[in-house]
């Protein structure tokens, strides 16, 4: 498969872009700017920028606990999104979401979500109504190994195989659900394996790598594009920080945290973008000065943006029905 230059440095600037949000996330919550909980992607970005890398604007993701990265890969504003985590009422749930529930239709984003697994139904959903209507277009839902082991999983692969849905599953397997390491709550050597029993192809690549993220979502979104059915992708990562801001990840060993560490997916892809000669280091340059930039811009508009009022408090809980809906 081909990468042409501009992809492979658009892949590269929004690895830099979901890490620049994620760490100075971490920094403004660390030193009380920011309030409410922050699961970050930091070291996984590669799985987000590869997939999204082969989505068209009008296909869908669902995304995770963990979805600032699958949000910023598939075109999200990155100020709106600051605004949210902020509280702000120019975030994109105008402040009353928070971290877990960013969501951007216009985007084909359906949204992030707080529970775990909650995502693949929904996906599944998006891609049976884009069947139904004949569309030309694919859903993607994100999760991680720990929601494997819940019903939702196999309910939504079964249903998606016995459909032949649109619809491609993303596994990223960091290796632990929560402080649970994979091998000690599953007794699959892998989660790609679990494919067989739903018999439908299933894919194991190196999550730190985006080019092999890339090419194995290429394959999967092009044969859900043809209309025969759904891939389980396993991308294999290893996330920088604990399960969420807080947890300190004691329970991981000081040798898997350095090798993972040394497999960092953003300075290895940089090192590759450089001695390959596909961008100089003035071009490199260039995208980490644009990506600090555009995330201190994004601070500012998030801390100069007003609270929502009190009165909004019950606005946006349910959606208004027409009252001929039903005799449609």
């Amino acid at each position: 498969m081909e990468h042409s230059k501009e992809v492979l440095l658009e892949i590269y600037r929004t690895m830099t872009r979901i890490r620049a949000f994620e760490e100075k996330g971490a920094e403004l919550a660390r030193t009380g700017k920011m309030h409410g909980t922050l699961h970050l992607y930091s070291g996984e970005e590669a799985i987000a920028a590869g997939v999204c890398s082969c989505l068209r604007e009008t296909d869908r993701i669902t995304s995770t606990h963990r979805g600032h990265g699958h949000c910023i890969a598939k075109g999200a504003d990155v100020k709106r999104m600051m605004a949210e985590i902020f509280g702000k009422s120019t975030g994109y749930s105008k402040g009353k979401g928070g971290s877990m529930h960013i969501a951007d239709i216009s985007k084909g984003i359906i949204g992030a979500n707080g529970i775990v697994g909650a995502g693949m139904p929904i996906a599944v959903g998006v891609a049976f109504a884009q069947k139904y209507q004949n569309e030309d277009n694919v859903t993607v839902a994100f999760f991680g190994d720990g929601a494997t082991n819940r019903g939702t999983f196999h309910e939504s692969v079964n249903l998606a195989a016995i459909l032949n849905l649109p619809v491609v599953f993303v596994c990223e397997n960091n290796h632990y659900g929560m402080s649970t390491a994979f091998a000690y709550h599953s007794k699959n050597k892998t989660v790609s394996q679990r494919a067989q029993a739903y018999d439908i192809p299933g894919v194991r690549v190196d999550g730190n790598d985006p080019v092999a993220v890339r090419e194995a979502a290429s394959e999967a979104i092009i044969r859900a594009r043809a209309g025969e059915g759904p891939t389980l992708v396993e991308c294999v990562t290893w996330r920088h920080h604990g399960h969420f801001l807080g947890d300190a990840g004691l329970y991981k060993s000081p040798e898997d945290e350095k090798y993972w560490r040394g497999h960092d997916p953003i300075p290895v892809f940089e090192k590759k973008l450089l001695e390959e000669g596909i961008a100089g280091q003035a071009e490199i340059e260039a995208v980490q000065a644009e990506t600090n930039a555009e995330i201190t811009e994004a601070v500012r508009f998030a801390e100069e943006s007003s609270y929502p009022e009190s009165s909004v408090i019950f606005e946006d809980l349910y959606e208004e029905i027409p009252a001929d809906f039903f005799m449609r």
